[in-house]
């Protein structure tokens, strides 16, 4: 169980938190997650940086990341992420109840793997939680290790 990918969750609404957190136990996902409640703190989290830079290596099996945020906003937070040949890798799932075009087109512009509208509904909300989990943390085929087939970008 030891190299099981974590979980990232980068969101700041706290009713969100405990029903994502609810969802993906009920899912039986053995990953551990990971909440940060802010875009600053997750990219320190990503970077293995100031508080986290003591964490493991291992990168996220998926970043679930909220549009809105403070300090650092969900669309900044993707592309540093994105633009990093050392962190492009890592999936990212933007999670939010924006249903702007605009904000669909930007994330995948700069590159995000699926843009989920939360269900404003609990059960529909809790049902989207667990499929991603599931197919994020067990069902998708990551590529091997970063170091294996990055380049000098």
């Amino acid at each position: 169980m030891a190299d099981l990918k974590p979980i990232l969750l980068v969101e700041d609404n706290p009713n969100d938190i405990e029903l994502t957190l609810a969802a993906l136990e009920k899912s039986q996902l053995a990953n551990k997650i990971v909440i940060c409640r802010d875009g600053a703190e997750a990219l320190e989290y990503l970077r293995r940086q100031g508080p986290h830079a003591d964490r493991p290596v291992q990168d996220p099996a998926v970043v679930l990341l909220d549009l809105k945020l403070p300090k650092v906003a969900g669309l900044e937070v993707l592309a540093a992420v994105k633009g990093d040949v050392r962190m492009r890798a890592i999936p990212i799932v933007m999670l939010t109840s924006s249903r702007e075009e605009s904000d669909l087109v930007r994330s995948y512009q700069l590159g995000v793997n699926a843009f989920v509208v939360k269900p404003v509904g609990f059960k529909e909300f809790f049902e989207a939680i667990q499929d991603l989990g599931v197919f994020w943390a067990v069902l998708n085929e990551p590529p091997p290790h970063r170091s294996d087939w990055v380049s000098g970008d």
